[in-house]
């Protein structure tokens, strides 16, 4: 098998850029990179997810289904054919994604896994459709394979967890993790907006360790403008 690391790296510089300019504003309508299908514990069909994004006019998005690729893998399929019938419209970068359970200071998080070749031998225990054990459970070896494989490593919803985000974005920073799910609406409030209290404590942690802000919906039901 050949891997085609330029074209995987071109991909993740651009995903770099993207992540530069999210902001507050940016999600749900601009760039959404948390989301699932009826591939993990989603309700949407991947090609009514494309429609949707389509229609809100996202520039870019991430399927992240747990530990599954098959929902970007049939989303991607249905853009490329979408794409040769409507040449002349503008349609949302795509990026791969996961996410994946890891163990960070002894509780269980979630890594959002961007932007990796598919086919590389290192994300492969991570897409099995179930949750790791032994090592390869363990955060920093989930961020080690994620840069292997060409990925950006993102700590999810940092601010949801058994232990605090003041605890947990230092330790995945010294893991080498790239970025943190800065803007996350963890009330589930109509319409989707990022808890501002949060949102705030994670920009500021991120700028002290030197991560990216990504943003997301985390839809797991039939509507990508709200989680539920």
């Amino acid at each position: 098998m050949v891997v085609n690391f330029a074209r995987t790296t071109a991909s993740t510089e651009l995903l770099k850029q993207v992540f530069q300019s999210i902001d507050a504003q940016s999600c749900p309508r601009f760039f959404n990179f948390h989301m699932h299908t009826v591939y993990s514990d989603g309700k949407l069909q991947p090609n009514i997810l494309m429609e949707q994004a389509i229609a809100i006019g996202l520039k870019g998005l991430a399927i992240t289904d747990h530990h599954s690729i098959g929902g970007y893998q049939a989303a991607h399929a249905w853009l490329e054919d979408w794409r040769w019938s409507n040449p002349d419209t503008s349609i949302p970068h795509l990026w791969s994604g996961v996410e994946i359970n890891a163990n960070l200071l002894d509780v269980e998080v979630h890594i959002l896994a961007y932007g990796f070749e598919i086919e590389n031998s290192s994300i492969k225990a991570y897409l099995q459709r179930k949750a790791t054990i032994g090592r390869d459970y363990q955060a920093a070896n989930v961020i080690a394979a994620i840069h292997d494989a060409g990925g950006l490593a993102v700590l999810a919803h940092p601010a949801r967890y058994r232990r605090s985000h003041f605890d947990l974005i230092p330790k995945a920073a010294e893991y080498g993790i790239d970025g943190v799910e800065a803007f996350y609406a963890y009330k589930n409030p109509s319409p989707w907006k990022p808890c501002v209290v949060e949102s705030e404590e994670v920009q500021l942690l991120a700028e002290e360790y030197g991560l990216f802000n990504t943003c997301g919906t985390d839809t797991h039901g039939l509507n990508l403008l709200q989680r539920l």
